[in-house]
């Protein structure tokens, strides 16, 4: 099958190769550097600095720890993840919202951690979670600290690539008035303070996705730095090849870095596998 983007750099990043800790409650693994994995190579990609795939046991979790100027979201994936703000007493929380949350599949939770701010996450069901935790670097430091939570249709994310995230449309020079409001340049997604766009689909066997570098809203049209990734949700049986490339066919935990395309070029996705595949799209500058 011949390449639909010939131009296009197209690197694997196999799921075995990445990064792994398991702590008896917590079994991640790490695309990037993170904790006491470490690997020059692979430090960021564009302004995307974490993609952990983590799965927590029931009753555990990550007490309430600081973040600071970096824009950080959770993707779940299964299962049911409680994110509290370090304001919020447990057992006290009110009605669920930005600052409380039990996260659920289809969810995704986003924190600006800017010049500061403190939450936990926790597993607070009576079964395992299973998400991806993503950090990305923002356009500048120092930026007021914000939470969103948004519900992503799975219908939408059968139909083709749903966008997720999108640059705050307001941009850099965003005044406090246009950082409250919030509005991210495509509707319905969640604002980012990055030139970043992530969208995720669900692929049927033999069914195909198309992908269009920069999402129709990024600022940056050439050189963009796309990361795909198939999280491991079933059990082995998920497989996709992009752009026609039999050297570019991943499993699941696999990832694949494409570079050497613009804004407009069409990536193209086919699911080759027995069971529908979940896929991850990180469109970075």
């Amino acid at each position: 099958m011949s390449k639909a983007l010939s131009h296009a750099k197209i690197v694997p990043r196999r799921s075995n190769d990445r990064g792994h800790a398991d702590h008896g409650w917590l079994n991640t693994y790490h695309t990037f550097s993170f904790a006491n994995y470490y690997d020059t190579k692979f430090q960021s990609f564009g302004n995307l600095r974490v993609l952990n795939e983590d799965r927590v046991d029931a009753g555990q979790g990550f007490p309430t720890h600081p973040h600071r100027d970096a824009e950080i979201f959770s993707y779940i994936l299964s299962g049911e993840l409680t994110h509290r703000d370090s304001m919020i007493q447990k057992g006290k929380e009110g009605n669920e919202g930005d600052d409380f949350y039990r996260m659920k599949r289809g969810d995704v939770q986003f924190t600006t951690g800017g010049t500061g701010i403190a939450h936990s996450e926790q597993n607070e069901s009576k079964e395992q979670v299973h998400f991806l935790q993503i950090w990305a670097l923002p356009w500048a430091r120092g930026l007021a600290p914000r939470y969103h939570t948004r519900t992503f249709s799975e219908d939408a994310k059968r139909a083709a690539f749903l966008p997720i995230l999108s640059p705050l449309k307001a941009g850099r020079g965003a005044s406090a008035a246009e950082e409250k409001e919030a509005e991210p340049t495509l509707p319905e997604t969640i604002p980012i303070h990055a030139d970043f766009v992530m969208a995720a689909g669900i692929i049927g066997v033999d069914k195909r996705f198309k992908w269009t570098v920069g999402g129709n809203a990024t600022k940056k049209t050439t050189g963009r730095n796309v990361y795909v990734h198939l999280p491991m949700c079933k059990g082995g049986s998920a497989k996709i090849r992009l752009d026609g490339r039999e050297d570019a066919v991943l499993g699941e935990g696999d990832g694949a870095f494409v570079t050497n395309v613009n804004a407009g070029d069409v990536l193209s996705f086919e699911s080759i596998g027995e069971a529908e595949a979940e896929v991850v799209v990180l469109d970075s500058d």
